[in-house]
This record gives structure tokens, sequence and C-alpha cells, in this order.
């Protein structure tokens, strides 16, 4: 293509979705990108807006009631 098709093309594009709807599509493609390359990396924070090291973790559950289920599991096999 040369110079005068892109140019061509360009005032094609402005005339039928105009400058203003051009501008939002342009900083929303802009976010999308810098989205998807902060997800790539990891990102420096998790889901919810809280840092990978502030999330909370599930409790371990209590080692009596694993004694009970496996005493309930063991009665049921006889």
């Amino acid at each position: 293509m040369s110079m005068t098709h892109l140019l061509i093309l360009l005032v094609v594009v402005v005339l039928i979705f105009g400058t203003k709807k051009l501008r939002n599509i342009g900083s929303d493609l802009g976010g999308a990108v810098r989205d998807f390359k902060k997800g790539l990396d990891g990102g420096e924070e998790g889901a919810g807006g809280k840092p990978k090291d502030e999330r909370l973790q599930a409790d371990p559950p209590p080692a009596a009631s694993s004694q009970n289920q496996s005493q309930h599991d063991h009665s049921e096999t006889k």
C-alpha cells in the first residue's frame, strides 16, 4: 500500500467513526494492552487490588476433626 492509500483510508475511517469515537477506542485499546501486559508479567497486585503477599489463605482443618473423620471411616469399612 502506498502512502496515498493509507491517507484515504484514514480519512474514510475518521468520516465513519468521528474523532471523539476514535479517541475513546484508542484509550480503551491502550488500557486493554496495559492490562494484558500486567497479566503476563504476573502483575504487582492480586485479585481485589491487594498485593499478592497480603491475600488471605484458608486455615488448615483442625487436627481433632481429622482424627474423628478417620475413626468414622474405619468403622464403615468393617
